[in-house]
């Protein structure tokens, strides 16, 4: 029976916390991780009532820095597949049953939740338009450079086996949000079989997102991301496509 760890990366989401929890799947809630990124609300506290094994932060180490502890941690427990959920309740809890046994059973190595099962929908969720313009776009170019056939790229609700955690050089990837797509550009590049998931998104005050400066700069490193992914294929020494 394989053993699946869910993993939160954690920045003040006392608001939203139990209420993610919640809607975990009972069968998935025994092995769950936070690791709170020095919040400044009661984020740690809650999450230890709740019986979570929390990990905290003594200085804020970034988005990619928290997943980092994520899955060192989870790999520590043992686990065959890493679910990354974020605590904020922006994406439904529900589908990471369903994206752990696409794994388990030996489909895919790596499962993501797709935000954009249709523009309306999407957009009646409450994503900005401008971000939905931008990730349609970025995924189009994610898709045509790389070969892959993914609904999105962007989306911080994903699953991994850990064959996949024990492969990548994440651990020298960026602290910050790109991070995220330096690990599918390297799962792409190293033959991983990426899938995804059609999962209800909602925006609200409470719900972690980054902002227009924040968003501009990881489009562009994004676009800078597949680039080095193109000089790789086409046979230079990238580090950041070497195996551990």
């Amino acid at each position: 029976m394989s053993k699946t760890v869910i993993v939160m990366p954690a920045y003040n989401a006392a608001l939203t916390l139990e209420q993610t929890i919640k809607d975990i799947p009972e069968s998935l809630r025994k092995d769950i991780i936070l690791v709170d990124d020095c919040s400044k609300d009661n984020t740690a506290e809650i999450a230890e009532k709740l019986g979570l094994h929390v990990i905290r932060h003594k200085r804020n180490k970034g988005y990619g820095g928290n997943q980092k502890t994520c899955y060192r941690a989870a790999l520590d427990k043992g686990a065959d597949v890493v679910v990354m959920l974020h605590p904020d309740y922006q994406y439904n809890p529900k589908v990471v049953l369903y994206m752990a046994g696409v794994i388990e059973n030996g489909i895919c190595d790596i499962m993501l939740g797709n935000r954009i099962r249709t523009r309306h929908e999407t957009l009646a969720g409450g994503m900005p338009f401008y971000k939905y313009i931008s990730n349609r776009f970025l995924s189009l170019c994610c898709n045509v450079i790389t070969g892959e056939n993914l609904g999105e790229w962007h989306s911080g609700l994903r699953a991994y086996s850990a064959k996949v955690l024990k492969t990548l050089p994440w651990q020298d990837n960026s602290d910050d949000f790109i991070f995220d797509m330096q690990f599918l550009v390297q799962s792409s590049f190293h033959g991983f079989r990426m899938g995804d998931i059609p999962v209800e998104t909602k925006y609200f005050a409470e719900a972690s997102s980054i902002n227009f400066k924040r968003s501009l700069r990881y489009g562009l490193l994004t676009l800078w991301v597949l680039f080095l992914f193109m000089l790789k294929k086409c046979g230079l020494k990238i580090s950041m496509f070497q195996k551990k």
